[in-house]
């Protein structure tokens, strides 16, 4: 952080386990935000979807209106629809409005899990 930058720039400085691309305007936290994403679980895999990876950016504008890129481990995955009703019950009262920019470039990979996330794959039998 350098003493130039503006105290909304500093605020957008990404943390160790934030997303990497993330903006804010409103008068919610992107971590707030990133926190209640944690509440919004892959129904296949049982782990959620910040310690998965699967959060590539989140940016709020000053309007309170969130937009999440996301991925999911694969584009085929037909569960879109259940992650994005999780998303917007995670974010009811945090945000006036959640949209989600599902994104596949970069492709998801088992790189971007979190070391949290590994110790639950663990736990739950995979071997990551």
């Amino acid at each position: 952080m350098s003493d130039t930058e503006t105290p909304a720039e500093q605020a957008a400085e990404p943390q160790a386990d934030t997303p990497v691309a993330f903006t804010t305007a409103g008068t919610v936290s992107v971590e707030d935000l990133h926190e209640a994403l944690m509440d919004v679980v892959d129904p296949e895999l049982g782990i959620d979807v910040v310690n998965l990876g699967l959060i590539y950016g989140i940016h709020i504008d000053e309007d309170d209106v969130a937009t999440v890129d996301m991925t999911l481990t694969s584009a085929a995955c037909p569960l879109t629809d259940v992650i994005e009703d999780q998303a917007k019950t995670a974010t009811d009262g945090l945000v006036k409005d959640l949209r989600i920019n599902w994104v596949w470039m970069p492709p998801w990979g088992p790189d971007k899990i979190t070391d949290e996330g590994r110790d639950q794959l663990r736990a739950l039998g995979f071997n990551v």
